[in-house]
């Protein structure tokens, strides 16, 4: 019997303008999230993800100390246990982006990985930190990640995570896949006009040379105040030969669903023996070069 796990991604706009306090704001979001979460559960979603940091505005387009005010602890923070509430109360594996703080300024962009059964499994903090062009303003905001790239054994499979800007760094994907990722999610906020013709070149690509599936996440509209771009959505499944197999709309909040079969994975590889034929030992010098 075909193992078929049926994953499920969440895109949204925010109902709040950046203006208004953090405290508001986290809570609009949450609030719309658990509701949306919902209608995952109704559809018979069994693993779930959201978008980058999904309680919050795309607030690095911006340097302020305020937002701040919006990291947890990770597992001890409240958002992180109603995730356990909600994926218990659901049955649902749900990966969770949020703001981590491990100690008084020190922060990352951090997922949290929460089981069916609600237990906490572990959590993935974003390697690849960008602070570049006008509105990209990470590294006031995030230390670079330190866990490396964990695979959590969950109740639909083995499931990894690689942050937004981290999709543009293969090594990562690579690594995950080494560690048996069956189904890797990509929690993003990226641009119209700057990123979106690489949205479906870069998840596709790393599904097909790493041989697994790829949720990629993206949110939805402008964000008040800043005006710094269109969140394009489309958030998509990618299949281990590259071929996307449901797509969110452009322009409004939705829960994307597809049906991904874990058989495929193998059925590829024994096609394509791109881990067979690595030749790591001449890879050495990668990481010794400097730019």
């Amino acid at each position: 019997m075909a193992r078929i796990v049926r994953g499920g991604l969440i895109q949204a706009t925010n109902p709040e303008p950046g203006t208004s306090s953090v405290k508001k704001i986290k809570q609009a979001m949450i609030e719309k999230h658990v509701k949306m979460i919902e209608q995952a559960a109704k559809k018979g979603v069994q693993v779930l993800c959201m978008q980058e940091i999904f309680y919050g505005p795309y607030f690095c387009c911006e340097q302020e100390i305020k937002w701040y005010e919006s990291t947890e602890r990770v597992p001890d923070g409240p958002t992180t246990k109603l995730m356990q509430r909600l994926a218990k109360k659901h049955g649902m594996v749900i990966v969770v982006p949020m703001y981590e703080e491990e100690a008084t300024g020190t922060y990352y962009n951090t997922t949290a990985v929460i089981d069916a059964d609600g237990k906490y499994l572990g959590k993935y903090r974003k390697n690849h930190i960008p602070h570049c062009q006008p509105g990209f303003w990470e590294k006031f905001y995030f230390k670079p990640g330190n866990l490396g790239y964990p695979v959590f054994e969950t109740a639909v499979g083995k499931v990894g995570v690689y942050t937004c800007y981290d999709r543009h760094f293969p090594e990562g994907w690579r690594l995950l896949g080494l560690n048996g990722a069956e189904i890797v999610f990509n929690p993003s906020a990226t641009v119209a006009g700057l990123s979106e013709y690489l949205w479906k070149l870069e998840q596709p690509a790393a599904a097909v040379a790493n041989i697994f599936y790829v949720g990629a996440i993206n949110r939805v509209g402008t964000e008040k105040p800043w005006d710094f771009g269109e969140f394009y959505g489309q958030s998509y499944f990618a299949n281990p030969r590259g071929q996307i197999i449901a797509e969110g709309p452009r322009n409004k909040d939705a829960v994307i669903v597809a049906d991904l079969n874990l058989d495929m994975i193998r059925e590829v590889r024994n096609v394509w023996q791109f881990y067979r034929d690595r030749r790591p030992e001449t890879y050495k010098e990668m990481s010794e070069l400097l730019p």
